[in-house]
């Protein structure tokens, strides 16, 4: 079996850090904390095609509107990020939009085969309740989705791209892994977004450690309009440093691109790692505050809010 591997070297961690990581874990205590949904109007998100908007349903999970177009990201909708109904990292907050509130899907971006990313409920739903939604996937992940009757679906190499309607979908390298199971470690690709739609470029970022692979997108790209960038699921450092980044590291990605606005995601939504849930977003504002970058610059939504976008002035506007 073919194993795809990332561009730059770093430290990995084998079994036996692993099972020290899981000890750990298992031992974790945390305070209680709940974060209570944003109200949204679902009956405007069906009828908008003329503004921008963007809905944070929860982790990875965003709706994008742009240029008339309906986007997903990483869609996940279900109760555990698992194999298992029954056990697994369970949502603890729930979705901020459900699968009745969604407007016509047009494009599913896919980052990489993870429970937390992939989830094959959603994807099946949305495949079948969006007769026009076609789904983006990074190499050696459309197999997958065929065996379970999905044919709307597009595979991309690193630094490879795809018209799609009126936007063009590039893959690009982002330090990370791939596994469902046992014995498909790396069997198939990882990888973060760029998508030039209306004259905008949005970056989606997947999962992914911090690299120079940030510095080589920004040269091969004009800077981003939009990022959608991770904050969470990222202590312990020792273990989780080379494959999720932190919100410093992720105020140097907004850098790197030379992004005008980010939007924080990959937190608030599973408990995976042993910080405390509300801990990403305090951390993001003294990194920004530590940079010298406007609050509104790198933002934090609430599961299920919906702003307006203005990508000419780089802010979000309360809709």
């Amino acid at each position: 079996m073919a194993r795809y591997k990332n561009r730059y070297p770093h430290t990995g961690h084998g079994l036996g850090a692993a099972l020290k990581w899981m000890r750990e874990f298992s031992k974790q205590k945390w305070d209680p904390v709940e974060f209570p949904l944003a109200q949204n109007d679902p009956a405007w998100l069906k009828a908008n095609r003329g503004q921008d908007s963007l809905t944070w349903v929860g982790h990875s999970t965003f709706l994008l509107q742009l240029g008339g177009l309906n986007l997903l990201t990483d869609p996940h909708f279900s109760g555990r990020a698992s194999p298992f109904s029954f056990a697994g990292p369970a949502r603890m907050s729930p979705p901020g939009l459900g699968f009745d509130d969604l407007p016509a899907i047009d494009l599913v971006l896919v980052s990489h085969n993870h429970y937390d990313h992939l989830d094959e409920q959603s994807v099946r739903r949305i495949a079948r309740d969006h007769a026009r939604a076609q789904f983006v996937v990074p190499l050696g992940l459309a197999n997958w989705f065929r065996a379970r009757g999905i044919e709307r679906v597009t595979e991309l190499d690193w630094w490879r791209s795809a018209e799609l309607g009126a936007a063009r979908v590039s893959a690009v390298p982002v330090q990370h892994f791939s596994g469902r199971g046992l014995h498909d470690r790396d069997a198939t690709l990882w990888c973060g977004f760029v998508v030039e739609l209306a004259g905008r470029r949005i970056f989606f970022a997947g999962d992914t450690g911090y690299s120079r692979d940030f510095a080589d997108i920004a040269e091969r790209f004009p800077p981003m309009d939009l990022s959608l960038l991770p904050i969470g699921a990222y202590d312990p450092r020792w273990f989780m440093s080379s494959v999720h980044v932190d919100p410093a590291e992720a105020v140097r990605i907004h850098q790197d691109l030379r992004s005008r606005l980010s939007v924080a995601m990959h937190w608030g939504t599973f408990r995976l790692t042993a910080e405390p849930l509300d801990e990403p977003p305090k951390l993001l504002a003294q990194a920004l505050s530590a940079a010298g970058i406007a609050q509104e610059r790198f933002t934090v939504f609430r599961h299920g809010e919906t702003r307006l976008l203005d990508l000419d002035a780089g802010i979000t506007l309360p809709r």
